[in-house]
């Protein structure tokens, strides 16, 4: 018999024996499905922890070290292990000098290997502050995915900033949706296998059936996916540990979408410092339920906490406290003046949204020696704290819309007609040309204060003691930004007060010192001397690209200057009277602050 003469047909009577060459098929088909098979598997499996590159940006938090106002950019940790790239951003007189970093994890762990590092440091770097503003860097290795603590050391005081590491986890329908897929492809390749072997076609119907079902099951869980409650986020939602952070899918999940907690508490520590005296201000901050320390703080518009301190002259300082320990906070102040400092903080809670808390006490600083030299946040205070007001500068003396100049830069606020219950436009133009720069994540800010007695409202020495008992405090962001080159709107001119309305010939700003100047002042408020009244011009909010982030990406920081000059502020203010306002903005790596007294109507027009 010829071996190589070609096999016989099967007719239709034969026993259904198939080709000898189709055994190179079946091994082809082994090899495809064990291909399948490992990919599958791979698919399925728990993938090992790593940075995950989508899951949020760059961390910027401000702190408030010492003398310097530093602002600390952490950069997202791309993959595990890795390096976390940190950046110190310096402003305008920050001092020269060294920090030291280090990483510190501080997660627990149900394993207790896992869990034995916390609280060692694991890494160790410095960074030289130059003397001029700019960006200054150093890196430190993160080896594991959860909660951290970036320890900054300036050799008289240590700053803890908590960040965690995201891991990267499958969720239950992702695998639902891969294993179903694979397994329907291996399933799909055995019944080609069956139907091609086998003598009886039912056989056939068992891989069929596996098809369809994980078939199924990839379909559903896939149309479910999007409807399904993702699991609570740890560092934002509820408290961060290694376990969570590396799986978040693995952990119990309480069935609930609210994980709001209590207010907090914000109790101050003595203050002896006197006037003219550098002192430390230190903050606790505890649970309004238990009395238990709060130290589940989150990082909100680029600060654990914003502190703002009014003082009997009307100066505020925006300051951020730095946090030493667990819900302890700490701040270095030197307070010119002595009288009534009325003291807020600013803040976000673990799983709950922002609270403003004003303290109930505030501070009263005593008299001092005679003293001289810079206040802290760059104004210039001459003159002696002991015996009657304090010598004001211009700068710091509120003055109703127009022009006023601060450290030599023109700052012109528009507010036409502000009227109690209704949304007013205040749009303040900071020099002449588009080189704002995002301090805190946005073009600027503004406090408000109020409403007030008009004495009080106007008086250089008891500004604090009425801020302290003032209904309304408020925190508003101008968040548009416009990186066009030229204004989102043209502004009027604006003359706010006539030189004889404002008792003065200086339109930039008070005498110093002089009550009556701006009693006048307020007065010419109340005769209709409001600016742009009637002019028709509303502030535009001006385009919002550069600023915000997009696509996961990190918002742009102080190094950017292209914002501006425009910075405009909606808000309603809920009651007629007296306020004062602060309106902040970052240029030329300085934070300019320019206060403002503003009369709101009552509603209706009445005067």
């Amino acid at each position: 018999m010829n071996d190589n003469a070609p096999p016989t047909s099967v007719g239709s009577g034969s026993t259904g024996r198939i080709h000898p060459g189709t055994s190179c098929a079946a091994r082809v088909v082994r090899v495809v499905a064990a291909v399948l098979c490992a990919l599958g598997l791979s698919a399925v499996a728990a993938s090992p922890a790593r940075a995950d590159p989508t899951a949020g940006g760059d961390l910027q938090v401000a702190q408030t070290l010492g003398d310097r106002d530093l602002t600390f950019m952490l950069r997202r940790v791309t993959g595990l292990p890795g390096p976390l790239h940190v950046d110190v951003l310096t402003h305008r007189g920050t001092a020269a000098g060294t920090l030291r970093l280090g990483a510190v994890p501080t997660g627990v762990s149900a394993d207790r290997a896992e869990g034995s590092s916390a609280g060692t440091t694991t890494s160790r770097a410095s960074v030289r502050l130059g003397g001029t503003p700019g960006s200054y860097g150093a890196a430190l290795d993160i080896d594991r995915a959860g909660p951290w603590e970036l320890v900054v050391d300036d050799g008289s005081r240590t700053a803890r900033i908590p960040f965690v590491v995201p891991g990267q986890a499958t969720s239950p329908p992702e695998l639902a949706v891969f294993g179903g897929f694979v397994t329907a492809g291996v399933l799909i390749l055995v019944t080609l296998f069956v139907a091609v072997r086998v003598r009886r076609g039912a056989w056939v119907l068992l891989p069929a059936g596996g098809v369809v079902a994980a078939l199924a099951v990839a379909v559903t869980a896939a149309l479910l996916s999007a409807s399904l409650p993702p699991p609570p986020q740890p560092g934002g939602q509820v408290d961060a540990t290694n376990d969570n952070v590396t799986d978040p899918y693995a952990v119990v999940r309480p069935v609930t979408n609210d994980y709001s907690r209590p207010p907090v508490s914000l109790e101050l520590g003595s203050y002896p410092a006197k006037a003219g005296e550098r002192g430390t201000l230190r903050l606790s901050v505890t649970d309004g339920a238990t009395g238990l320390p709060a130290d589940d703080l989150v990082v909100h518009d680029g600060a654990l906490m914003h502190l703002l301190v009014i003082g009997p002259t009307g100066e505020l300082w925006h300051l951020h406290p730095i946090r030493t320990a667990p819900a302890t906070y700490e701040v270095r102040l030197r307070l010119p003046a002595a009288g009534h400092y009325a003291v807020s903080a600013e803040f976000a809670r673990l799983g709950g949204g922002v609270q403003q808390v004003r303290s109930a006490t505030g501070l009263t600083v005593a008299d001092g020696p005679e003293h001289n030299g810079p206040a802290r946040g760059g104004s210039s205070h001459n003159g002696s704290a002991r015996g009657g007001a304090p010598a004001l500068p211009a700068e710091l003396t509120p003055q109703g819309p127009g022009t006023r100049t601060i450290e030599g830069v023109p700052v012109r606020l528009s507010a036409p007609s502000p009227t109690a219950g209704e949304a007013s436009t205040l749009t303040a133009r900071i020099g002449d040309t588009p080189t704002l720069q995002p301090w805190l994540g946005m073009v600027g800010h503004m406090i408000v204060v109020g409403p007030l007695d008009k004495a009080d409202a106007t008086s250089p020495t008891r500004m604090g003691q009425a801020a302290q008992g003032a209904p309304v405090w408020a925190h508003a962001h101008s968040m548009g930004g416009d990186m066009s080159g030229h204004s989102a709107h043209d502004m009027p001119a604006a003359p706010a007060y006539d030189a004889d309305a404002m008792g003065h010939g200086d339109a930039g700003g008070m005498e110093h010192g002089n009550a009556d100047a701006m009693d006048g002042n307020a007065d010419a408020m109340e005769d209709g001397h409001e600016t742009g009244k009637g002019d028709g011009h509303g502030a535009g909010t001006g385009s919002m690209s550069g600023l915000m982030p997009l696509n996961g990406d990190s918002p742009a920081d102080d190094t950017v200057a292209a914002y501006g000059p425009d910075a405009s502020f909606v808000y309603t203010f809920s009651r007629p009277g007296y306020y004062r306002v602060w309106i902040q903005a970052e240029r030329d790596s300085a934070v300019l602050t320019a206060p403002y007294l503003l009369r709101v109507s009552p509603a209706g027009g009445a005067r």
